[in-house]
């Protein structure tokens, strides 16, 4: 999880081994300077296990093998931290910024603190919102074109952590001070170019007036823009950046009304937001509007396609459950009367129903539970789902996985180096030791396995989904080892863990992480839905596991043990062969 560097006394690290030239006191992260907005930050180093090391005087403890991560409590600014061991010292500077706000001292608004801070574009009556950080007791206000919009001291809420939190048993809010905090909405009725709003202040009789920096304008409702995506699929959110939440991607071709944009983020009519970037304008075009008739299907060796033909290709999205799969198409009106579907390998039945104007939701009942996998893309204006049908079981005991492919993903490489051990040693090279014995049980049982790196490569995380969707593997495994957010408590957090995004991978990552925990009596970090590169695919079951914490020096210890590195592999190869012949 972080990528580290190391600061080292009379020795040196080594990347690609435990061993040290001489003996050294090494101290990993942070580095000196490092900055964080955490109360708290976490020592990861080692040293000869004789003797003591001492952090600002204070004795601290170790593995047996002298590694070391305690956590020590930040104040704001700079903190000085002395690293000692014998006649060896090191000095590191930490500092800790402010993660709220300053409130501005005298007639002035906090650098940054007007918003909009982008353009934006809304629809005629819709609320548009105005805030600034000023001074206690200010007058603020804005203009905006011929109305003036009182900005009023707003009460304290909660200020939610950040989602990292979930990974550190710290998932609490906590008050937030609202202090010199203004706020205001207005709406505006019929379209035009507004231009930047006008923020005023007053203070002790003083008044300023700063503009704001971004536009307004209001969108004529007969005129709106419509966009098409560009890109093979379109990543939809549910605000306008990258903190949103996925929804389903969009596949190339997809169209939409434009209602409104946020700097270079586009809201598209059925309520999700993209990127500007993953699309292009349609001069002259009308909103996109199709009727369904007849749905089809044609059943392929490996997956059944079910065809949608269409008038304009409109935004869909997928909903995945206990034996069924819901597809809804928006901007659409059935004129349904006959489906037809015979018996298939997978699905028992398909529904559909108009859940409102404008939207038709095709619910697959499915045969098992368990899904395999499916693909989502528009060739011309008609949307194809392919849902692919579970693979054939071998019968011949000594080959138990002889009709599975297998894509096996080494996490990390090259300039990715991921997690750092307290020695130096990085995740990106035991993630490679452990997935190539993985890879070699997994052979032996019959299985074909795909590698997305067989040596110390760089391979960008979109090229590690291509291959899992070019490979159509019965499963897809990433392997990893885990660290930990600046305020995580290193010394005592450690186990295994796995990780879903896809409802298809549930059933996979709780299968493994239950059996590894049991057969190995590892310690459980748990399982996590979890938004990663690694775990989205939709082509087949996609599991992320971190097989334990570089971070915690107990841990560190068994992750780069060659006998604790063998028996995890083993123990994955089981649970993936036990899980296989669970679900067939």
């Amino acid at each position: 999880m972080k990528n580290l560097l190391g600061l080292v006394i009379l020795g040196c690290i080594l990347t690609s081994s435990v061993a040290l030239a001489e003996p050294s006191l090494i101290v990993v992260f942070p580095q000196t300077n490092y900055q964080t907005s955490a109360q708290k930050i976490f020592f990861l180093g080692t040293a000869p296990p004789d003797g003591q090391v001492l952090i600002n005087s204070k004795p601290i403890t170790r593995s047996k093998a002298g590694h070391f991560s305690p956590s020590f409590p930040l104040q704001l600014g700079e903190n000085l931290f002395t690293v000692r061991r014998q006649n060896q010292e090191l000095k590191i500077k930490v500092i800790r910024l402010n993660a709220s706000p300053e409130v501005p001292q005298g007639v002035a608004f906090a650098k940054d603190s007007l918003t909009p801070a982008v353009d934006i574009a809304r629809l005629p009556g819709e609320v548009i919102c105005f805030s600034a950080i000023a001074p206690p007791n200010a007058n603020v206000s804005v203009t905006l074109a011929n109305q003036t919009i009182a900005l009023l001291p707003q009460p304290q809420q909660a200020q939610l952590p950040s989602n990292l939190a979930a990974l550190t048993g710290q998932n609490q809010p906590h008050a937030q001070s609202s202090v010199g905090n203004y706020q205001g909405c207005t709406t505006v009725a019929t379209a035009a170019d507004l231009g930047k709003p006008q923020f005023q202040l007053t203070l002790d009789g003083k008044t300023i007036t700063q503009p704001g920096s971004g536009k307004i304008e209001i969108l004529s409702r007969a005129q709106l823009p419509v966009s098409e995506v560009t890109v093979e699929s379109g990543v939809a959110r549910t605000g306008p950046s990258t903190d949103y939440s996925r929804l389903t991607p969009l596949p190339k071709g997809t169209r939409a009304t434009v209602t409104g944009r946020e700097g270079e983020w586009l809201r598209l009519d059925y309520g999700a937001w993209i990127n500007s970037k993953e699309t292009r304008i349609l001069p002259g075009a009308v909103p996109p509007q199709t009727i369904i008739r007849s749905v089809g299907y044609r059943q392929l060796p490996s997956a059944t396609e079910i065809v949608f033909p269409l008038q304009v290709s409109v935004p869909v999205s997928v909903q995945q459950s206990e034996q069924t799969l819901a597809l809804t198409l928006y901007n659409t009106t059935a004129q349904t009367d006959i489906i037809r579907l015979d018996d298939n390998p997978l699905i028992y039945r398909l529904d559909w129903q108009q859940e409102a104007p404008g939207q038709v939701k095709y619910t697959f009942n499915l045969k098992k539970a368990q899904q395999w996998g499916y693909k989502l893309r528009y060739d011309g204006t008609t949307l194809v789902l392919a849902l692919r049908h579970p693979p054939k079981i071998g019968n011949t005991r000594r080959k138990l996985l002889a009709n599975f492919k297998i894509v096996l993903d080494p996490g990390h490489g090259g300039k990715e180096s991921g997690a750092s051990g307290p020695t130096g040693y990085l995740e990106k090279d035991v993630n490679l030791v452990v997935s190539k014995l993985l890879r070699d049980d997994l052979v032996k049982e019959g299985a074909t396995v795909v590698m997305t790196r067989e040596d110390d490569k760089e391979v960008s995380l979109v090229e590690r989904q291509a291959i899992i969707s070019r490979e159509e593997p019965a499963i897809a495994i990433s392997i990893h080892h885990n660290s930990l957010p600046d305020d995580g408590d290193a010394e005592k957090i450690k186990g295994f863990a796995a990780f879903w995004y896809q409802p298809q991978a549930h059933n996979l990552a709780m299968f493994l992480h239950n059996y590894v925990v049991k057969k190995l009596g590892k310690p459980s970090y748990g399982v996590f839905w979890d938004n990663l590169a690694l775990t989205r695919p939709t082509a087949a079951p996609s599991v992320l596991l971190e097989l334990g914490f570089m971070s915690n020096p107990d841990e560190f210890e068994q992750v780069v043990n060659p006998e604790e590195q063998k028996k995890t592999a083993d123990a994955i190869a089981q649970g993936i062969t036990k899980w296989f012949r669970s679900v067939r």
